[in-house]
């Protein structure tokens, strides 16, 4: 596959590309772009062949849920049965931004997109070129982390062109992303709401919405085969560069004196 890339400036963003990327989704298939988090691997999420063509290129295990990611609020009310009144607090204060909800899916949402959950993970990012692309779209965008499964999420284009030049059809290339983590995601199906994958929302920054706000243990447990994750980052590896790793315990401010000695 030969893989068309495309530079866009987020000051002064070129409509004739964005228009030729959002003819790609509308015909099934698949698109990079920059968020503010990290670049997504992007296809209609209403859509399950375009979904599946989603998991081939990255090698992504098929329960593994994706994240639709939409332009505007209104988008949401034909995606989920119900927002409720902590999920309503919670996108008033934080989108659009690095923050998926999960929420109970309506039945346009194909049972692949969500790993055959009942709810689905919406998003609605900060990035103006994300945000156009998905709006020019006209179609929620299902877009996971835009790399090989279980290598680090691209924060560059370059990063992005590494891993998916050659089995996607196209990659808008944009400025590196400002945060550089995948999207918090809060799980708004039970109260009070729980962080299913840490990010750029902090807890902290959540008990401000909802005291009660906790993270969910399971994240910090290895889970077993029949785990059925509700979020992206709870069940496989995540984040793992192709080096050997050390971790070091103890006092940080002792083992900085130590190395500096």
């Amino acid at each position: 596959m030969n893989t068309k890339i495309k530079m866009l400036d987020e000051k002064n963003l070129d409509r004739d590309i964005i228009i030729e990327a959002a003819n790609v989704i509308k015909e099934g298939g698949l698109v990079a772009f920059p968020t503010e988090t990290v670049y997504g691997l992007g296809g209609n999420a209403l859509n399950s062949s375009a979904v599946k063509k989603i998991f081939e290129a990255k090698g992504r295990p098929q329960d593994n849920p994706v994240i639709a990611h939409i332009a505007d609020f209104k988008e949401i009310n034909a995606l989920v049965k119900e927002i409720p009144e902590v999920a309503k607090k919670l996108m008033e204060k934080f989108w659009p931004g690095p923050m998926t909800l999960i929420l109970q899916k309506s039945e346009i949402i194909p049972d692949i997109t969500t790993a055959g959950l009942k709810c689905v993970g919406i998003r609605m990012p900060s990035n103006i070129i994300a945000r156009e692309f998905i709006r020019a779209c006209g179609v929620p965008i299902a877009a996971p982390s835009a790399n090989i499964s279980g290598r680090p999420s691209p924060t560059d284009v370059e990063r992005c062109i590494e891993d998916m030049d050659g089995k996607i059809d196209y990659i808008i290339g944009g400025e590196m992303c400002d945060i550089g983590v995948e999207s918090t995601v809060i799980d708004c199906t039970v109260q009070p709401v729980c962080i299913l994958r840490p990010g750029g929302i902090t807890l902290e920054m959540l008990k401000e919405v909802d005291k009660g706000a906790y993270i969910d243990p399971a994240i910090m447990k290895k889970p077993d085969k029949d785990f059925k994750p509700k979020a992206p980052g709870m069940k496989y590896k995540h984040y793992a560069p192709k080096a050997h790793v050390k971790i070091v315990a103890g006092d940080c401010k002792k083992l900085l004196q130590k190395s500096m000695k």
